[in-house]
């Protein structure tokens, strides 16, 4: 396979999309629907507008990409896969050790195209989310950051409709029509997911999309790169390369309202970091609403992942379509036919890990992998806070509080573990959760800055800009008619 990309035709490619006709044809065919979605449900008022965006050019890690201004509407989206790994084999299942598929096993036809459409369905959805997000973002800076992540999610989407039209005949066409024709939030045609049909209503809300619900993106997607059907192998590992951009918007983004905030709070002569309405009065997000914003879209990701304990996750590892996260670096036998795994349980009036089969334990086990992820860059977070010498520090919620799918779907708690009755959660919500006020203050701070270098009062500038641009870049050239 090249490594280089082909932008010779419509449809940018490294997979010889032109050794294929029917399939180019169909891809062809799906490509005026795709721009009309975009247009119409994609980022509101900025089609014309020229944004520094990066452009995909090659799959070689070292020097994948290229950038310059490009209208977002003449965006070349793409297909997209890593290189062949020479011999692969599949590494888990019951067909471990076997040559990986080329094509879909009839067995398997229906899981495995399930398991793309969800993955698929998430990519138009956050584009979806964040369509109005431009119109208060806090600088051009972010500005850029928003939509180069919108037209990626975009490109993953074109990853999983390739797939499904080359692998999966009628049923794929059928299902990368449905993907252009769900919408996030609606009422009658909803995205899959829960999470993805949420409202994106501010940055703060975005940074915390892009750092939470994009990590458990990242874990799908290394799962799904684990797969025994190589090119959906090669389809998600590709797509790793740019979700971790999406990751570094959310992390760096979170981190410069901490450090604005911190900042602001010295300047002042505040030490109290529960000093809510001091703090509030000079324009700044303060702590504990960023610690709730924080378990909010925490405890919503990891609804993402399912039960904890699954018959369907079982079913896709010893098919050999879904492993575990970073599969081939786990020391075990790789099928888990006799191995258990810890799962919390609520056991009587109290929490405790249960002893569960592995194989069906197999969404929890990748729930606890994100977990560690999340902590570490909370870890980074607190160390913006430490630095700054504000007594302050953010933590992750217990996994059994605000949950609606899975151990603890049916049961409330405080972000600290603490069992409450619904009486309780309901009196006591607000404590842990952004109440409505909350909401209004980080709307009444949401108010657009588009000066070039300039940035809104409640974030800090970036320590780098994007591609080693200098601080007063124009990352977005506004039509001013």
């Amino acid at each position: 396979m090249n490594i280089e990309v082909s932008y010779d035709d419509l449809i940018p490619n490294n997979v010889d999309l032109s050794g294929d006709p029917k399939l180019k044809r169909a891809l062809e065919q799906w490509h005026p629907g795709y721009i009309d979605w975009w247009k119409t449900a994609g980022p509101d008022g900025y089609q014309e507008d020229e944004v520094y965006l990066r452009t995909a050019v090659s799959v070689d890690p070292k020097g994948w990409a290229k950038f310059g201004y490009v209208k977002m509407p003449e965006y070349r989206w793409g297909v997209l896969l890593s290189p062949a790994i020479e011999g692969r084999t599949i590494p888990f299942g019951e067909h471990k050790g076997e040559p990986a598929w080329q094509e879909v096993p009839g067995e398997y036809r229906s899981l495995m195209r399930r398991l793309i459409v969800i993955q698929g369905d998430t990519e138009p959805a956050s584009v979806e989310q964040q369509r109005a997000l431009g119109a208060t973002a806090p600088s051009l800076y972010d500005l850029r950051n928003l939509f180069q992540v919108n037209v990626e999610e975009g490109r993953h989407l074109w990853a999983m409709v390739y797939l499904l039209q080359k692998y999966f005949g009628r049923d794929g066409r059928e299902e990368a029509a449905a993907l252009l024709e769900r919408r996030s939030g609606h009422d009658d045609n909803p995205r899959m997911l829960g999470a993805f049909n949420e409202k994106t209503p501010d940055w703060l809300s975005f940074f915390m999309f892009t750092f939470f619900t994009d990590r458990d993106g990242k874990m799908q997607l290394d799962s799904l790169a684990q797969s025994g059907f190589d090119p959906l192998s090669r389809t998600c590992r590709f797509m790793l390369t740019e979700e971790a951009h999406h990751m570094f918007v959310g992390e760096t983004g979170v981190g410069r309202v901490i450090q604005r905030t911190c900042e602001g709070m010295k300047e002042a002569g505040i030490d109290d970091p529960y000093d809510i309405e001091a703090i509030r009065k000079l324009g700044l997000i303060d702590l504990p609403t960023l610690q709730k914003k924080a378990w909010l879209h925490y405890s919503l990701s990891m609804d993402l992942f399912g039960a904890e304990v699954s018959t369907n996750a079982a079913n896709a590892f010893n098919s050999g379509i879904k492993g575990r996260f970073q599969e081939t670096k786990i020391d075990d036998d790789h099928q888990l036919l006799n191995d258990t795994y810890p799962v919390l349980k609520k056991v009587g009036d109290k929490f405790e890990f249960v002893d569960t089969p592995a194989l069906s334990a197999l969404n929890g086990r990748l729930r606890d992998d994100y977990s560690g992820d999340c902590e570490k860059g909370v870890g980074r977070w607190n160390k913006i806070i430490e630095k700054a010498g504000v007594d302050f520090k953010l933590k992750l919620s217990h996994s059994a509080f605000n949950r609606k799918i899975g151990e603890f779907s049916e049961i409330e708690a405080t972000p600290d573990g603490d069992i409450l009755t619904a009486d309780e959660w309901e009196a006591r919500k607000d404590e842990f959760l952004p109440n409505p006020s909350d909401m209004d203050y980080i709307t009444s701070l949401m108010k657009p800055v588009y000066g070039i270098g300039e940035y809104a009062n409640w974030i800090a500038a970036p320590k780098v800009g994007i591609d080693n641009k200098p601080g007063d870049f124009e990352y977005v050239r506004l039509d001013q008619s």
